[in-house]
C-alpha cells in the first residue's frame, strides 16, 4: 500500500502475470494469526468477490497483487487489519486485540474472471472456462453456441444447442437479447461463460413468453453460454481492392437500411466498418480510387447523418469536415455542418456554410429552410442575451440605489446635530 501498512513475502511463485480485479471472484485459503501466534481465523478453501473483500481489508489489497497458485505471507499492521477498536471472538474465531498486527498466511488458488460488457455493471461476464487463442468475433460474425437462459429463482426458461444442432445467430443482427449479443463478441472459442444481464439489456419492462417459461417485467437474467465456434467476416487485409470496395458498397447498403429503421447506432458503425474497408487506398488503381473515394464521402456523410441524430454534434463536424477534404463543393457536408455549428451554437460559422451551400446550389430548398431556422435561433439568442444581461444592469443598479438610500440617514442624522 506504499505506506509500511502491509508487507507481502512471497513464499510460492505464482503462475503467468495476470492479478485478479475488483469484480473477479476468487478461491483462497488463509490462516491468520496474532504477532504471538494465536490462531484467530482461518479457511481451507473461500470464495469471495474481490471488491466486496473478506476477514480484514488486507485480504482483498494483497490478492489484487498475487498471481495464480501464489502463496504470500502477510503482516498487517492495524489500519488494514481491525484497527483501534480490534475484533470481539466470533464462532470458532479468535478475538483480535485493539491495534494488533496480523501475520496471514495466503494462498490464491484460483479464480473466475469477471468483466463489465457495457462498462455499466448491467452485463457482467464470468468466465466458468477459459477459451482458445486471442480472437473474438465482431459484429457480422455468424457464431455458433449453447446456452441456457435462468431466471433468478433458477427456472429454465431456454434452452438451446444441447439437445439438438448448436444454435447460430449473427452478431449485431438483434437476433438475440442485447445483452446476450455484446457478451457473446467478448468470447474465445471455447470458452463457457455465466452473463448475468440486467433488464434494460434483457427483456425489459414488459413480461415475455419464451421457449420454456414466462420472464416476468422487470427481470435480470442469467445465461450459461458455451462458445462453440465462429466464423468471422473476411478481413481487409485479405481482399484485394475490388472485394475492399465491394465489400464497403455493402456494408454501406446495411447501413442505409438500418438508418431507414431509426438504429442510428447500429447504422453508424456499418458506415464506419465500410469506411475502414478503403481507408487506405495507395494500392487501388485511379478508377479504384475514385469509387473509394466517393463511398468515403457517403459514408461519412450518412455516419454525421447518424451523430446529429444521436445528438453528437462535434463528431457530426467532423465528418463532414473530413469529407469537405475530399470535396469542398459538397453541399450535403456543408448543410450538416451547419446544422452540427447550429446546435453547437456557432452561428456565424453556420451561416457561412449554409451560404457556400446556396452558392453552390441557389435552389436547394432544403438549406434555404435551415437558413431561415438559423435566422430564427440568433433572433432568440440575441433576445436572451439581451434580456440576461438586462437583468445584470437592472439587478446592478438596485444594488447601487440601495446602498445610496442606507447611506442617506446618516447624512440626515449628522445634519440634525449641527
Amino acid at each position: 500500500c506504499k505506506d509500511g501498512g502491509i508487507f507481502k513475502k512471497i513464499l510460492v511463485e505464482g503462475e503467468k502475470w495476470e492479478n485478479p480485479k475488483d469484480l473477479d471472484e476468487v478461491f483462497v485459503k488463509y490462516e491468520a494469526c496474532l504477532e504471538d501466534g494465536t490462531l484467530v481465523s482461518q479457511s481451507g478453501g473461500l470464495e469471495f468477490t474481490v471488491g466486496d473483500g473478506y476477514f480484514c481489508p488486507a485480504l482483498a489489497k494483497a490478492i489484487k497483487t498475487m498471481k495464480k497458485g501464489e502463496k504470500v505471507l502477510l503482516i498487517v499492521k492495524p489500519q488494514y487489519a481491525f484497527g483501534e477498536d480490534g475484533r470481539p471472538a466470533l464462532g470458532s474465531e479468535g478475538a483480535v486485540p485493539p491495534n494488533a498486527t496480523l501475520h496471514v498466511t495466503l494462498e490464491l488458488v484460483s479464480w473466475k474472471s469477471v468483466s463489465d460488457v457495457t462498462e455499466n455493471k448491467k452485463v457482467l461476464k464470468k468466465i466458468l472456462k477459459e477459451g482458445e487463442g486471442y480472437e473474438r468475433p465482431d459484429d457480422g460474425t455468424i457464431v455458433q453456441v449453447k446456452f441456457i437462459g435462468k431466471l433468478e429463482d433458477g427456472k429454465i426458461f431456454v434452452k438451446k444447442g444441447h439437445d439438438d444442432e448448436l444454435f447460430e445467430f449473427k452478431i449485431d443482427e438483434e437476433q438475440v437479447i442485447d445483452g446476450l449479443d455484446k457478451a457473446v463478441k467478448t468470447m474465445k472459442k471455447g470458452e463457457l461463460a455465466l452473463i448475468t444481464i440486467q433488464p434494460g439489456y434483457a427483456f425489459g419492462s414488459s413480461e415475455s413468453q419464451q421457449e420454456l417459461a414466462v420472464v416476468p417485467a422487470n427481470s435480470t437474467v442469467y445465461y450459461e453460454v458455451e462458445m462453440v465456434s465462429f466464423v468471422k467476416e473476411k478481413e481487409s487485409w485479405d481482399m484485394n481492392a475490388q472485394e475492399k470496395i465491394e465489400a464497403a458498397g455493402k456494408k454501406k447498403e446495411e447501413g442505409n437500411a438500418l438508418f431507414k429503421a431509426g438504429k442510428y447506432e447500429r447504422a453508424l458503425k456499418r458506415y464506419e466498418k465500410a469506411f475502414r474497408f478503403i481507408e487506405y487506398d495507395s494500392s487501388f488503381s485511379d478508377e479504384e480510387k475514385q469509387q473509394a473515394k466517393l463511398l468515403k464521402v457517403t459514408c461519412n456523410l450518412n455516419n454525421a447523418a447518424c451523430k446529429l441524430k444521436l445528438k453528437d454534434y462535434k463528431k457530426a463536424k467532423k465528418l463532414c469536415t473530413e469529407v469537405l477534404e475530399l470535396d469542398d463543393r459538397n453541399v450535403k457536408a456543408l448543410y450538416r455542418r451547419a446544422q452540427a455549428y447550429m446546435e453547437l451554437v456557432d452561428f456565424d460559422l453556420a451561416e457561412a456554410d449554409i451560404k457556400k451551400a446556396l452558392e453552390i446550389d441557389p435552389d436547394n430548398r432544403d438549406v434555404k429552410l435551415e437558413y431561415r431556422v438559423l435566422k430564427e435561433k440568433i433572433r432568440q439568442y440575441n433576445k436572451k442575451d439581451a434580456q440576461f444581461y438586462g437583468n445584470i444592469i437592472a439587478k446592478m443598479s438596485k444594488s447601487e440605489q440601495e446602498k445610496a438610500t442606507k447611506k442617506e440617514p446618516r447624512h440626515m442624522t449628522i445634519g440634525r446635530k449641527v
